[in-house]
């Protein structure tokens, strides 16, 4: 995104050079954009402070049956629930680019404290706990989501504790998609939002790896990968009210055209908050 000012995104040479420069975009989220040569990749992503009282969390409301919800794209989702930013989430069948379809969710999904989906032990997810704070973790450790106030599920873990995971299957450690993630700072008071761009000469599409030294880059601890491929959307409601997508979505081939999801991850920002920030 191209400020008054003329600044454009950086350009790195590899992700583990990734430094990020960060602009306001609003009060509590911050915004940054690169491109890195080596692989040809281009990002977006935000920082999210959740002590900041002017920030909350929305994910889709509960369907009309355990573990289904209409589809909808991540576009909609933002004007819908009056999001500043949203990202789509959880894997889902079946994939189309139809709104108002019946999608069932794969995974983790809680909204304002009502389970969509249950866990799915074989992934992770972004879990935002009633404490104010936030967590990437392993479905599988989740003993109850009494404490849990809005979650997201996506696929694998790729980043712990500062760490990339010691061991993927050799069958996905080459694997490039367009990518969308999310990652929690060590306090877990920060997490970030990220979208790579793939299927595109300019952007050829991330292993889980460089996913997660990405994320790293960006100040987070752990993180996780979303659903990604054609679903990977980011959207941004810009100055002018209109919200848009950060990437270049690429659904059934067709670049810019924009899958209907399951779950999708909003954020909102008050325009007059409370005076006090939450108590953490």
């Amino acid at each position: 995104m191209e400020t008054a000012d003329g600044w454009t995104a950086p350009e790195f040479p590899v992700p583990h050079e990734l430094s990020p420069q960060w602009q306001s975009f609003s009060r509590g989220v911050d915004y940054f954009e690169a491109s890195i040569r080596d692989p040809r990749l281009k990002l977006w992503a935000l920082r999210i402070d959740l002590s900041d009282p002017a920030v909350s969390v929305v994910i889709n409301d509960p369907g009309p049956a355990a573990s289904v919800v209409e589809s909808i794209k991540t576009t909609t989702f933002a004007e819908t629930y009056g999001c500043a930013a949203a990202i789509n989430t959880n894997p889902f069948d079946p994939a189309s680019a139809v709104e108002g379809e019946e999608r069932r969710v794969v995974g983790l999904a809680v909204s304002r404290g009502r389970v969509i989906s249950p866990p799915d032990p074989r992934y992770g997810a972004l879990v935002f706990y009633r404490s104010g704070k936030a967590a990437a973790v392993h479905q599988g450790e989740i003993q109850t989501t009494d404490t849990i106030e809005n979650a997201a599920g996506g696929f694998f873990m790729v980043l712990e504790n500062g760490r990339l995971p010691e061991s993927v299957p050799e069958h996905r450690q080459n694997l490039r998609f367009p990518r969308s993630a999310a990652g929690v700072s060590l306090d877990g008071s920060v997490f970030y939002l990220l979208a790579i761009d793939g299927r595109r000469s300019s952007s050829v599409g991330a292993t889980e790896a460089e996913t997660g030294i990405i994320l790293k880059g960006l100040g987070a601890s752990s993180g996780l990968i979303f659903d990604g491929g054609g679903s990977t959307a980011l959207a941004l409601r810009f100055p002018d009210g209109k919200i848009r997508t950060l990437n270049t979505p690429v659904h059934g081939g067709i670049p810019g055209r924009e899958r209907a999801v399951a779950t999708c991850l909003g954020i909102r920002v008050l325009e007059n908050p409370p005076e006090q920030p939450r108590d953490n």
